[in-house]
């Protein structure tokens, strides 16, 4: 990432608050083509004739596409400028969304998605190192605005898309809606993009390559993935789940909303908790314990105590915040935040798949629940033992026995 652009003590105060905007819009965008598919996934079957093969990728493309793109992420921003890639990613978002919203046929309906997903997973990736750059002193304030954006539009497309569906009469109107939103993000990054380093010019510090080779780095990854899996898991299927247990469409939209709700509050909280702490750990395993009782307690009482397991579950899912805010936590440069942003999130997506897919077919083998949610309830297990070990204090660079200023200037 070019180490060249303007810091936020360099800004005038209109340009530190036009970073702050573009961040939060950006936020908000980072999630509705992935979770607006979930509520009207049955409706968008029937009406492209998908197979249930088909249905099944289609709800793993987001961690597939992230997994893929995520990682390529760093090595653009060094060559395009951080900014400029932020802009790209966002109008790939735009097309992305707006053209699957108008397709009939299922191969173009999966590859557009990819295209919008791809643009995520871009942004999403570059979105800490851009907190570490601008606001390196506010790492923990600056990720609890943007993960709290986040949770916003991420619960307005899970409970918003069957709404604007059915006062439209047709589910293409209910993910059309979230291509308009990422446009108008797109518009504080067109100003943005001139305080790119010229093409060429960045300096190379700590690489994806580099974070391999470290402990820290596959902790990271790997935590990140199983609560990836968990989330996504959550935002392809659970709509389905509660339409199983006997919930309307609609009532299922809105459990789904309930999760993806509770992680607003969450959101504004934690990161910058985690910020203030030298360890994370009491905080990060208190959250991952919710998980396993919103799986059990909806495998047991699934239409009795749906709505108390779909707080639960949200307040679990705030371990995404935390994981975020420990990538800048744990990098000492904006270098080793891209580099490790990066790896913890191509290697974590990619490690995600699991959740969805898995579901997926266990679901289709068993015709039922039980062994998916048995599946989630071992994941939080595993992923409270790799959260002990990122909480932990440490940094990427120190591994890697690089300085600051080792890092910046290597070649």
């Amino acid at each position: 990432m070019p180490v060249q652009d303007r810091r936020v003590d360099q800004d005038p105060r209109y340009q530190r608050t036009l970073v702050l905007v573009g961040v939060l819009v950006l936020g908000f965008n980072l999630r509705p083509a992935a979770v607006s598919i979930g509520p009207v996934l049955p409706e968008v079957t029937t009406s492209l004739g998908l197979s249930d093969l088909e249905a099944g990728i289609l709800t793993s493309l987001p961690v597939i596409a992230f997994g893929v793109f995520g990682a390529m992420a760093p090595a653009l921003a060094r060559s395009m400028g951080v900014h400029r890639v932020t802009l790209t990613a966002l109008l790939a978002v735009v097309g992305g969304l707006l053209g699957r919203s108008l397709s009939d046929d299922a191969a173009a309906f999966l590859v557009l998605s990819v295209v919008a997903l791809a643009g995520m997973a871009t942004a999403n990736v570059l979105l800490p190192s851009l907190v570490k750059l601008h606001f390196p002193e506010r790492v923990g304030l600056v990720t609890s605005l943007y993960t709290t954006a986040l949770a916003i539009g991420l619960t307005s497309a899970s409970a918003l898309t069957v709404p604007i569906s059915d006062g439209f009469g047709s589910w293409r109107y209910g993910l059309g809606i979230w291509a308009v939103t990422a446009l108008v993000a797109a518009v504080p990054w067109l100003l943005l993009i001139r305080h790119d380093a010229t093409p060429g010019e960045a300096t190379r510090g700590v690489s994806l390559t580099d974070v391999a080779r470290t402990r820290l780095g596959w902790a990271m990854a790997l935590a990140f993935g199983l609560q990836s899996a968990q989330a996504y898991t959550m935002f392809g299927w659970f709509a389905q789940v509660y339409r199983d247990a006997g919930f309307s469409p609609t009532t299922a939209g809105l459990l789904l909303g309930v999760i993806t709700g509770m992680s607003i509050p969450i959101a504004l909280w934690a990161p910058a908790a985690a910020a203030r702490s030298a360890d994370q750990r009491r905080l990060s395993l208190g959250l991952i314990a919710c998980y396993p009782v919103g799986y059990l307690g909806l495998l047991l009482f699934p239409e009795q105590g749906a709505w108390l397991w779909a707080v639960l579950l949200g307040i679990a899912a705030g371990i995404f915040p935390v994981v975020l805010t420990l990538i800048g936590l744990r990098s000492r440069t904006p270098e080793g935040t891209a580099a490790l942003s990066g790896f913890t999130q191509g290697v974590g997506y990619a490690v995600s798949v699991i959740g969805p897919l898995g579901t997926g077919i266990l679901y289709a083998a068993t015709g039922g629940w039980t062994w998916p949610l048995l599946m989630l309830t071992a994941m939080a297990a595993v992923t409270a033992a790799l959260a002990a070990v990122v909480a932990r204090p440490g940094f990427v660079e120190d591994e890697l026995g690089r300085t600051p200023e080792r890092s910046a200037a290597t070649p």
